[in-house]
């Protein structure tokens, strides 16, 4: 079973000192742009009047025109656009209450990139090249991109370290379904250990940033050292950037290879709905917490079932998976974090995360039954029920 899948290949390259001058123009001709639309947006909004993406793009017409702004004529107009089309669904999203009012780009803080569709770049013979550019992108192929297909956009980007990607967008028609399987497994996260599945297995946390922890205080102390804006603040703070993508590089790794196993050898997958945004609020679990990446876990697992055809159900954060007996199903009435194992009443011996992961699981199955409200037996007071949070997959 195939489905249509729009796929992002992401590669580094190495631009000429001429490409990198006229990327870097576009950059800042489309953080420019953006910011003026949304002014002009956000005045209108205060006299009670909407302006849509073309009105905007009639105002990109007029700017070009003005001896002041005469510069947004040097570089290409598609990633301009793009910009206004990216603000209307920021918009969008905006009063769909799907996401906060857009807020203004910054030239230090905000992402470098500009989007170019297929009418302002050339993909031939395994080279791209650029409007504006005389030349194809040196790009490092780290993976070849699926035979036959030519990519539908192209946005040019370069991160707080100085590295310099393109991303190409395109379908890939190796996604398929996999064969469906009765294996299901529940995945309790945690920090001594990644996750623990239901099946016994526990999988090690790598604490990628406390690797790096030493180099990276060193980098931060010096770059404090520095006078803000000089060139030498310039290049203490580009370290201290190289040693965060470093940290984030090998973080994505670790995880690509555990959600596309995990995704492969089970259709169904149970895990708990963690508030990570609140959790982090925790001075003392906040660093190990964000090194975890449990949200980008969650994101990978998600979006790779839908590939492959499987199910991720969601239980509800309340579910007391730790303290519920999976042997009996007594509830515990206390359970702190300090006590990894402990024995019910029932005489069932119990290791804490793999309890719990076995209840996530047993949650799930119930909740994928029986619907929403329904999870094993319980006696807790104020408690509420499981939340089924099904990954939407497509048609083929």
């Amino acid at each position: 079973m195939t489905t249509h899948v729009k796929r992002a290949f992401k590669y580094r390259f190495c631009p000429t000192d001429a490409q990198a001058a006229e990327l870097s123009r576009t950059f800042g001709c489309v953080r420019k742009v953006y910011n003026m639309a949304l002014a002009a947006r956000t005045e209108a909004w205060t006299r009670q009047e909407r302006v849509n993406y073309n009105q905007t793009s009639a105002m990109l017409t007029a700017w070009k025109k003005t001896e002041e702004l005469a510069y947004l004529n040097e570089v290409s107009s598609v990633p301009l656009q793009q910009a206004l089309r990216h603000l209307q669904t920021a918009f969008a999203n905006f009063f769909g209450k799907r996401a906060k009012y857009p807020r203004f780009k910054s030239r230090k803080k905000s992402r470098k990139s500009a989007e170019y569709t297929n009418s302002a770049f050339r993909f031939r013979d395994g080279e791209l090249q650029l409007a504006k550019m005389s030349e194809p992108l040196r790009i490092v192929w780290s993976r070849p991109l699926p035979e036959g297909v030519n990519p539908s956009t192209v946005t040019v980007s370069q991160d707080a370290a100085g590295r310099w990607f393109v991303s190409m967008l395109c379908d890939d028609p190796g996604i398929r379904h996999l064969p469906a399987t009765d294996a299901a497994v529940g995945i309790d996260a945690g920090l001594d250990h990644l996750l623990t599945l239901s099946t016994g297995e526990k999988i090690t946390n790598p604490h990628h940033e406390r690797r790096d922890r030493a180099a990276l205080a060193k980098a931060q102390r010096r770059l404090a050292k520095k006078q803000k804006g000089s060139a030498n603040g310039v290049k203490a703070r580009r370290k201290v950037a190289r040693i965060h993508a470093r940290i984030a590089d090998r973080r994505r790794d670790s995880l690509h290879q555990i959600t596309t196993r995990l995704v492969r050898e089970n259709q169904t997958l149970v895990i708990e709905d963690l508030t990570v945004r609140n959790m982090v609020k925790n001075r003392k679990l906040a660093r190990v917490i964000s090194d975890a990446a449990w949200r980008e876990f969650r994101s990978m697992l998600e979006y790779k079932a839908q590939w492959y055809g499987r199910e991720v159900i969601a239980v509800d954060r309340w579910f007391p998976s730790s303290k519920l007996c999976s042997a009996c199903g007594t509830l515990q009435d206390k359970m702190p974090l300090n006590v990894r194992t402990w024995t019910c009443n029932c005489g069932a011996t119990h290791d804490r995360d793999v309890n719990a992961a076995k209840n996530l699981l047993a949650a799930g199955r119930a909740v994928a039954a029986c619907g929403a409200g329904v999870r094993p037996q319980r006696s807790s007071p104020g408690g509420q029920s499981a939340m089924k949070q099904e990954v939407s997959r497509r048609e083929p």
